[in-house]
């Protein structure tokens, strides 16, 4: 239990230190998205470039994590979006955007810092799977789905013009693509440049802790009990048994990356949720479901490995 509180202690003190920053006036909320742009604009693009850059693609990039993850993610779409319908009676927007929080994990703030204590460099390997899924199939998908149920708010020329353009700019797909470029050209960074990206990318982790702490302080739970319930158990217990279920069928060959594709699912909703549901008048919600799925992460986690053998002995 030790060895358990030992990796997750670090990460939720983080949180807690930057809950705290915000909540006592030492740091204003506004100030937090700065960092929240740097960590997603530089820090972690950086960690993602040299994880590509230092490896051959084949060690860089496990495909069968990105087929296993993706398919257990696109099975989670599918279950909630079979509850909220037909056993709910609620509208399709609203099973887009209860999907967008069930089946997009937390990957970068959250999931990669507590990767990275168990896994060491394999943690960017795995963060570079989570990312072709969530950019590439995730996040297209649901932004069609969540569109096209707002009543044909765009035509669907202009929307998928628009998603064309996101893919094109987002920072992680670019970081991957010239990692990935680099290290087909068979030259090795040069030393002043490996050190300067290895410096950036040691900041990924503790300032995106700190980023998701300051980020809850001030949110409000009231009366949002069900809709909660159904997104934290949704995204905390049923998106890990999606992707359990989705490996039976395509497995993951190395053991260390199965274990790290499975305690991925387990983690709380992305941060930028809330700035999703802003765009369908869902914001509430979703901030609110953030906050709760990132307190009740640090039971579910701990729990998760435990179960895995952490601190076994």
């Amino acid at each position: 239990m030790l060895e358990i509180l030992a990796i997750t202690g670090p990460i939720f003190l983080l949180i807690g230190t930057g809950f705290a920053a915000v909540r006592s006036g030492l740091l204003e909320r506004a100030g937090i998205r700065p960092l929240g742009t740097f960590v997603v604009n530089f820090a972690l693009p950086a960690m993602l470039f040299k994880t590509m850059a230092e490896r051959r693609l084949d060690e860089a990039l496990h495909w069968d994590m990105v087929i296993a993850y993706g398919l257990g993610s696109l099975l989670m779409v599918a279950l909630t979006l079979a509850f909220t319908r037909f056993v709910q009676r609620r509208d399709l927007l609203t099973g887009a955007v209860f999907s967008m929080g069930t089946a997009m994990a937390n990957s970068s703030f959250v999931g990669f810092p507590i990767a990275l204590q168990l896994f060491g460099p394999q943690a960017g390997a795995a963060l570079a799977a989570y990312a072709v899924v969530e950019s590439v199939v995730m996040f297209p998908l649901l932004y069609v789905l969540g569109d096209a149920a707002a009543s044909g708010r765009q035509p669907l020329p202009v929307l998928l013009s628009s998603i064309v353009e996101r893919l094109v700019k987002n920072p992680f797909l670019l970081s991957l693509a010239a990692g990935a470029a680099w290290a087909a050209s068979g030259v090795a960074l040069p030393a002043p440049i490996g050190r300067a990206v290895g410096m950036l990318a040691s900041t990924s982790a503790p300032v995106a802790l700190f980023c998701i702490g300051g980020t809850l302080a001030g949110l409000s739970l009231k009366g949002m009990g069900s809709d909660l319930g159904l997104l934290v158990a949704g995204k905390l217990l049923v998106h890990p048994l999606a992707v359990f279920v989705a490996m039976q069928a395509f497995p993951v060959a190395d053991p260390q990356m199965k274990t790290a594709v499975l305690l991925n699912a387990a983690m709380p909703m992305m941060s930028m949720y809330p700035i999703l549901g802003l765009r369908y008048g869902r914001e509430g919600i979703c901030a609110a479901a953030v906050f709760a799925a990132t307190l009740c992460s640090f039971f579910t986690i701990s729990a998760a490995l435990w179960l895995i053998g952490v601190g076994a002995g």
